[in-house]
């Protein structure tokens, strides 16, 4: 009667070797299914890596004003005002100005610049 595994044999038992292959089977099919997935995601793509104010919009640097992308204020841009107004892309600039803080109804107030919505920006 021979004693499996035989003590000169070096051979894997035929049990183990199917076995790391089904394991290894699966682990193929199942990256080829995260790709497949990945590309029919409908996830939208981000269009640039800057952070958002907690309005959900930030500036937009190439255009100018301000681009939302959650919030109320979704998928909408926020140009500055051409007819003169007085407008302040962030409060960096309001500062420079020397209008901050900038209250509600006063030139160069927006939203964007009233983070805790108080009325009062660049605080």
């Amino acid at each position: 009667m021979r004693v499996w595994p035989h003590p000169g044999d070096r051979r894997e038992p035929e049990w183990r070797i199917k076995a790391e292959f089904s394991i290894l089977a699966a682990l193929h099919l199942f990256i080829a299914a995260l790709f497949l997935a990945s590309l029919f995601d409908s996830a939208p793509a981000q269009g640039h890596p800057g952070g958002l104010a907690a309005d959900g919009c930030h500036n937009d640097r190439k255009n100018g004003g301000r681009h939302c992308h959650r919030g109320p204020n979704a998928g909408k841009s926020a140009q500055p005002a051409r007819s003169g107004d007085i407008y302040f892309p962030n409060c960096s600039a309001a500062r420079a100005a020397g209008a901050a803080p900038v209250r509600r109804g006063q030139p160069g107030y927006g939203k964007h610049l009233d983070r805790d919505g108080d009325g009062v920006g660049c605080e």
